[in-house]
């Protein structure tokens, strides 16, 4: 299968956003998606003959990059699309002279962190309820990871 990569515009937000909606308990809205787009931010969609899979945002500044949000269909997760995800926000990371990237995840998001874990990440720390729980009682806490590129 044929992946390929298109830039996220302004105009991209509005498809993206039920990708979003569906990957997260609590999920960025349209505005703050949207104030994600250029500038400081760099991200990309990824798409197949047959739709788009899923996408990262990824924000730079002083030569760091932190990966702000990455999605794949819930129906697609589980067969490497994430893997290839992180990979592409690697590679323009590295070409816009970024050499540490930065991550948050939830503490109980297994599969992210070992995703994140074999590709090279390492936890820097933790945020004590930092995101609201899936469940909308209490919170939960969200661990810090960073990797050299």
């Amino acid at each position: 299968m044929t992946i390929s990569f298109k830039k996220i515009t302004l105009d991209d937000v509005e498809s993206l956003m039920g990708i979003e909606i569906l990957c997260h308990s609590h999920p960025w809205t349209h505005k703050t998606f949207s104030s994600c787009i250029d500038g400081r931010y760099f991200g990309e969609y990824a798409q197949t003959t047959a739709g788009i899979i899923g996408f990262y945002i990824g924000e730079h500044v002083a030569g760091e990059a932190t990966l702000m949000d990455i999605c794949i269909t819930p129906d697609l997760q589980g067969q490497g699309y994430g893997k290839i995800l992180l990979l592409r926000f690697f590679e323009q990371a590295k070409s816009l002279d970024n050499n540490m990237a930065w991550l948050e995840v939830r503490a109980k998001n297994i599969s992210a962190q070992m995703l994140y874990i074999n590709q090279g990440f390492t936890e820097t720390g933790r945020r004590t309820g930092y995101y609201p729980s899936a469940n909308g009682f209490g919170y939960e806490d969200a661990i810090v990871m960073k990797k050299t590129l």
